[in-house]
């Protein structure tokens, strides 16, 4: 705030001086208890009414949207009159406009699959009306609590929206594979549980692949023909030479050796192929394995070639990927211990 600069005040200085002189001498001499306390102003910028702090508050509460991904299920949740929206793509571009403009305002808010069949099983099992905001509200906070859900970045939705499905795919592919292992029961010869045994074994066959693959960044594929699914699992694994260890996602992980599990205990066709890169400009180095009496049996590089350079449902042959070897499996050692099939 500028100063006044009116002669009258200039003038009149000193006799203030004077008056605050003695203000200064009266509260000196005051008691210090009959003094008023100091209060300092805040300068750090907090809200002050009600309103500003409940405006405050909502920005730490984190949210999650559950998306319709495809017509199909869009379709579905049509037949509900509580739901307000009658065209996908136009439901689409207000789920995209909702994300941006929670970002826009320093929101956490992650996005998870919301599927009709899921939901409807939901309702029947919490004993609540389907036909209800609060009960989508629910579900779609229970999809979020088990960890299905990805949090939004910006990222656009026609991005977002395939690693949902993904996402989807891989938590049902370990479900039905983890509960092959659960229904097979126990060995009646000595009572082990398979599927356990079977995980187990899984687990030290991957074990043993990584140990031999060595340093790089790994891509892993396991392929089963179960009995009623073809069951897909992929594992990232990176090492460094001054690491005894691959660092891996310890969720991936579990699926991937579940899978394999499957194939183990159930002694079904299974396979496993390997892409590795150690270095930025040094070509791709592919190997593959199959599956036989709970081995990993090493491929020939004609059988990789082959596994790689052939349309899997026509038969006809494919290019092969520029800077990539194609080479046969190599030996995975293992203890080769006893197995349950």
């Amino acid at each position: 705030m500028a100063p006044d600069t009116t002669p009258t005040e200039h003038g009149d200085h000193g006799d203030h001086r004077d008056d605050r002189d003695r203000d200064h001498r009266d509260h000196s001499s005051t008691p210090r208890a009959r003094r008023r306390p100091h209060r300092p102003r805040r300068t750090t910028g907090r809200p002050r009414t009600r309103a500003a702090q409940r405006r405050a508050l909502r920005r730490e509460v984190p949210g999650t949207v559950g998306v319709l991904t495809d017509a199909h299920d869009f379709q579905a949740m049509r037949g509900y009159d509580t739901f307000p929206f009658d065209d996908h793509p136009a439901y689409l571009r207000h789920v995209e406009a909702l994300l941006t403009s929670r970002a826009a305002g320093g929101l956490h808010t992650s996005v998870a699959l919301f599927d009709p069949d899921d939901f409807a099983e939901y309702c029947t099992d919490e004993g609540i009306a389907p036909d209800a905001v609060r009960s989508r509200s629910r579900f779609t906070a229970s999809v979020a609590a088990r960890g299905d859900a990805l949090t939004y970045t910006g990222q656009p939705l026609d991005e977002l929206l395939p690693r949902l499905i993904d996402n989807a795919v891989r938590r049902a592919t370990w479900e039905y594979a983890a509960s092959l292992l659960a229904d097979i029961g126990a060995c009646a010869h000595c009572g082990e549980d398979i599927g356990k045994a079977s995980f187990d074994r899984a687990f030290h066959l991957l074990s043993r692949l990584l140990e031999a693959a060595g340093p790089g960044a790994h891509h892993l594929v396991c392929s089963v023909l179960a009995p009623e699914e073809h069951l897909l699992a992929a594992l990232q694994a990176e090492r460094d030479a001054t690491s005894a260890t691959a660092r891996i996602d310890t969720v991936a992980l579990t699926e991937f050796v579940t899978v394999l599990a499957t194939a183990v205990a159930l002694d079904r066709p299974a396979g496993v192929v390997l892409r590795t890169t150690t270095e930025e400009d040094a070509p791709v180095r592919l190997h593959g394995w199959r599956l036989h009496a709970s081995s990993l049996v090493p491929l020939t590089e004609a059988e990789v070639f082959s596994a790689y350079c052939t349309d899997a449902t026509t038969g006809e042959p494919v290019s092969p990927e520029p800077n990539v070897e194609y080479r046969a499996g190599f030996e995975v050692p293992t203890d080769d211990p006893d197995s349950h099939r």
